[in-house]
């Protein structure tokens, strides 16, 4: 490297310390060999950053020197990372761990081996130190952590004994222990107290990773011939599910340790053989397995196909290497027949892992038709010629079909003995088609029925939900599923206008004042009003001429001045099923005439509207169901759906208003208002905290709003007034508290909303 290189890399390093001028040189060739050009410029501007918090020259040569190991064998984020972390810890009166938390950071990182554990690493010291920092107003830190020095000088050592999650847990211990204590906790975290050896010596177990890299990486080589890297995980920070292996374009994730396991039959599997075990079931998908789109298939066919997958992988696998028999046999679990009761619980993943378990192992004893019957059909695939994926799909689909229950459906589902966890979770089979939903273009085209209703077996939407514990969205966590309502006799909601003709007539009498009174001209009709006779003159010279004349001679006339497009959203929820009290119909029925009374109604004024239904079944099971559409018209069709309205699960209102606002933005109207019909608060069967869904449904409220769209609920529940202001805002709702009198207040309502 020339001097006027030199020069030029100097001047990025905002900072001048005579003990780094004379290894400066060294440093830059360091980081040229293992960092991108992007990666100098951060490498520099990250070292800049550890100059500027006044300690010395010492935390920056470590920076120089160790980070660009650190981000090539990491990635390049963690050069920001770490100067950020340096950063934040001089703001406190922490300064003094800077040095040891340099320090460490070497070892740290060849023994955690990935960037996300590396971030998982940083979050455990950085909570300690927040949690062990004094204050003498309990408003501003001013003690300096007493054991975070002493816990960073140890860091080394203790990653070399424990897990990620078993460092966790000890830190855990000492700092809730000892925070008021500051010399027991200098103790604990130097390893000098009794306590402290104890705990480590609690959470030291298992094999971990990181001490068998090596032979575990020579073994992915040599016994699969696959070159690809591994990445470590702890299951200690993942608190909403159970991490389990899989791989995709980066590595192969698998845990960074194993304990060992002691099979039913007594038989112990080491740590370092479930490693080898769920490596080479994931080598064998990476051989054998091919690419599905997930789109064509429903949760349960693609749960089936990935079971029986699974099975084929480790056939072909056990044909190469049979003595891994005996570990896979270990460690499958083997459920019991008839230990899953139909009656309360869903069986799906008990049946496929008695079909999975039955393929593996011979002397399985199982007597259910349906198991014997596809594990024949199994191996009349595979011991042709290994058989396929497609084959496996085609077997999956057909289990399904022939062994579903309805109570499949019940949130109670069975895992007791179901879960095997070599395998992966594989993601690598599936492939997800997004389709393009643009907004309406109002210049060109209409939406059509097709494109907005007729496409059943869409893939899911995935929408964020909004947590208020941390402030922050979780993305794509809602599934949401859609289709068209079922229909039923559209004859029932002809019945239900009749009953209700009295209030029609006085509707419209009120309907008339709302139609607005300016009209204007449509030209170009062959049936109209009257004759347009600028044209009919023009058709009657062509007809002398001989020509074709057009027959378009009519205009006829309509309202201009009212632009609204209204989407109606009904809470389908299982508590519609209830009947008031005094009342001979239930929430549903009411809802129902309600509904049929509103639409009449707005369809009389020509607005555009939409209706469509909602419930949901967990997060990974939100359902929308399309009533009727923009572009059609309350005709039979419509009115069969709305006959067919059904109650069911629970209500998870905020992905279905993020849903039913994808559909009201893309209409073209001066003013979009999305009615909500429900009776009780958004609610779901995997949520216990009451304000989480209330606090998701109102940011979805807001979202709606700052989107230029307004909403309003009509809210059944007596007891809305504890939780419905805080979703929908002072005068954004109304509460009807007798509901039998929902049919006539409801469209009185929205012809007040919208005059």
């Amino acid at each position: 490297m020339t001097e006027i290189d030199i020069k030029t890399y100097r001047t990025k390093l905002k900072c001048n310390f005579e003990q780094i001028e004379e290894c400066f040189e060294d440093y830059t060739n360091d980081a040229l060999r293992n960092l991108s050009e992007d990666g100098i410029e951060k490498y520099f501007k990250g070292a800049s950053l550890v100059c500027m918090i006044g300690r010395g020259w010492e935390p920056v040569m470590i920076y120089l020197e160790k980070m660009p190991g650190i981000a090539n064998s990491l990635g390049e984020p963690m050069l920001e990372i770490v100067s950020q972390s340096v950063w934040d810890m001089s703001r406190t009166p922490n300064g003094n761990s800077i040095p040891p938390f340099m320090q460490c950071l070497p070892e740290a990182a060849r023994r955690l081996g990935s960037q996300e554990q590396m971030e998982n690493f940083l979050e455990i010291i950085f909570d300690f130190m927040e949690s062990t920092t004094g204050s003498i107003h309990g408003h501003h830190t001013t003690f300096a952590s007493p054991g975070l020095p002493e816990l960073l000088r140890q860091t080394p050592y203790l990653l070399n004994q424990l897990s990620l999650e078993g460092l966790k847990n000890w830190v855990e211990y000492g700092a809730r222990n000892y925070n008021n204590h500051p010399e027991r906790q200098i103790d604990y975290f130097s390893l000098q107290s009794a306590d402290s050896r104890a705990m480590l010596q609690r959470e030291r177990h298992g094999t971990l990773f990181m001490d068998n890299q090596r032979q575990l990486d020579m073994y992915l080589r040599s016994m699969w011939e696959d070159t690809s890297y591994f990445v470590p995980y702890s299951s200690g920070f993942d608190e909403l599910r159970k991490p389990i292996p899989y791989y995709d374009s980066l590595g192969i994730r698998i845990p960074d340790v194993y304990d060992d396991f002691v099979s039913g039959f007594g038989m112990v599997v080491s740590g370092i053989d479930r490693y080898r075990v769920t490596i080479a079931h994931i080598a064998a998908h990476r051989r054998w397995s091919d690419v599905l789109v997930a789109d064509n298939f429903s949760p349960f066919q693609r749960i089936a196909i990935e079971h029986l997958e699974d099975s084929r992988v480790e056939y072909l696998m056990l044909k190469e290497y049979p003595g891994l028999r005996q570990y896979l046999l270990a460690l499958h679990p083997k459920p019991v027949e008839g230990d899953c009761d139909t009656e309360k619980e869903s069986c799906v993943r008990h049946r496929l892992a008695m079909l999975s378990r039955s393929i593996l192992d011979e002397d399985h004893g199982y007597t259910n038709e349906h198991i014997l019957e596809f594990r024949k059909r199994f191996f009349d695939v595979v011991e042709k010629d290994g058989g396929s994926t497609k084959a496996m799909v085609d077997i999956g689909i057909t289990f399904t079909t022939r062994t579903r229950l309805q109570s499949d459906q019940l949130p109670r589902i069975r895992f007791e003995k179901t879960e095997v966890d070599y395998r992966d979770d594989n993601r690598h089979m599936w492939v997800f088609i997004e389709e393009n939903d643009e907004a309406e273009d109002y210049e060109n085209k209409k939406q059509s029925k097709s494109d907005e209703l007729e496409n059943e077996g869409l893939p899911p939407r995935h929408y964020p939900e909004w947590d208020y514990n941390t402030s922050s969205f979780k993305p794509d966590w809602v599934s949401l599923y859609e289709s068209i309502h079922p229909s039923a006799n559209s004859a029932d909601i002809d019945v239900i206008l009749d009953k209700h003709a009295a209030l029609a007539k006085l509707l419209k009498l009120i309907l008339d004042k709302l139609k607005p009174q300016r009209f204007v001209r449509v030209r170009y009709q062959e049936e109209g009003s009257e004759l347009d006779l600028d044209i009919a003159i023009r058709s009657l010279i062509d007809y002398k001429c001989g020509s074709q004349p057009d027959p378009r001679i009519n205009m006829s006339h309509k309202h201009d001045g009212r632009d609204i497009a209204v989407m109606i959203l009904l809470d389908l929820s299982a508590s519609l099923n209830d009947v008031p009290e005094g009342s001979d119909q239930s929430i549903l029925q009411l809802s129902q005439e309600a509904v049929s009374l509103l639409a009449w109604t707005i369809e009389q004024l020509g607005d555009k509207y939409a209706i469509a239904g909602f419930h949901s079944d967990t997060r990974h099971n939100v359902r929308y169901y399309h009533i009727k559409g923009y572009s059609e018209q309350f005709d039979d069709t419509v009115k069969g759906r709305l006959a067919a309205m059904d109650a069911g699960f629970s209500t998870r209102m905020g992905g279905a208003i993020r849903h039913a606002a994808h559909y009201l933005e893309g209409q073209t109207a001066e003013k979009k208002l999305m009615l909500i019909l429900t009776d009780g608060e958004p609610a779901d069967i995997d949520v216990e905290d009451a304000k989480y869904l209330i606090s998701d449904t109102k940011k979805a409220v807001d979202e709606l709003s700052s989107r230029g769209m307004h909403s309003y609920c009509i809210s059944l529940d007596r007891k809305a007034d504890d939780y419905i202001q805080d979703i929908f805002g002072a005068g954004g709702y109304t509460i009807i508290d007798h509901v039998e009198k929902l049919p006539e207040k409801l469209p009185l309502l929205f012809a007040s909303l919208t005059s």
